[in-house]
């Protein structure tokens, strides 16, 4: 049984749908602190004048030590508009984008408080457009003690896994040794960016899984997933 786990993001990458189709069950790691100008809150799409931020803002000021799942989002503006209308203008040509069209656009007239449950909705979303069912509980409602690898671990025995899953990006802090001594086992997860494709110019990578599923549908955007990950045991 392989357990995943990350933050969960606004728009999310290929990469983050990647890690969910490579294991069994997925946490969303809401219980840890948000931190400004990563992903939680904001992510990239193409544009005729090259890759764009769309960043939903939050209340921050004299909130530094606040959970992700706490983030309140900062309605002084009509930031829901403003992503709607870039959305629109950008991928209206997409040979996808009517399909999921009144999704966004009722997503983006709706007013959210928190930062989560927007995040949630869309996620929701994009994973039945994708068909990827699989098991996802958020961090929070299980009462983790711990940090690092060692919470890594206890996502494991909390979730009855075997295997925890990371991506590359892990290497730099997991240690492989706590997890021998717990009796588990440890995989890293590469996904090799595909390219496909895009309006406006030359393929532009690393961006929200939306401009794959305007661009490509749904069902050969969870083939490029599928197809693009590689595992690498620890």
């Amino acid at each position: 049984m392989i357990i995943a786990g990350h933050q969960l993001h606004y728009l999310p990458g290929m990469r983050f749908f990647a890690k969910i189709i490579a294991c069994d069950k997925f946490i969303l790691v809401d219980h840890v602190q948000f931190v400004k100008k990563e992903w939680q809150n904001r992510n990239k799409i193409k544009t005729r004048n090259g890759p764009m931020w769309l960043t939903v803002p939050v209340l921050v000021k004299g909130k530094f030590d606040q959970n992700i799942n706490e983030v309140e989002i900062d309605n002084n503006s009509n930031w829901g508009r403003t992503h709607w209308r870039s959305l629109e203008l950008n991928y209206a040509k997409a040979d996808y984008f009517e399909s999921f069209r009144d999704f966004f656009e009722g997503i983006y007239k709706k007013r959210w408080s928190k930062l989560v449950d927007l995040n949630w909705m869309i996620l929701e979303f994009l994973l039945k457009e994708l068909s990827i069912d699989k098991e996802i509980v958020f961090s929070s409602s299980l009462n983790f003690i711990g940090t690092s690898t060692d919470l890594l671990i206890e996502m494991c025995q909390k979730m009855k896994g075997n295997t925890y899953l990371s991506g590359q990006q892990a290497k730099t802090y997991v240690d492989l040794e706590k997890f021998k001594a717990a009796g588990l086992k440890h995989i890293f997860m590469r996904f090799n960016y595909p390219t496909y494709k895009q309006l406006h110019g030359n393929f532009i990578s690393n961006l929200s899984i939306v401009d794959a599923l305007f661009n490509c549908g749904s069902k050969e955007t969870r083939k490029l997933l599928e197809d693009n990950i590689e595992f690498e045991k620890s």
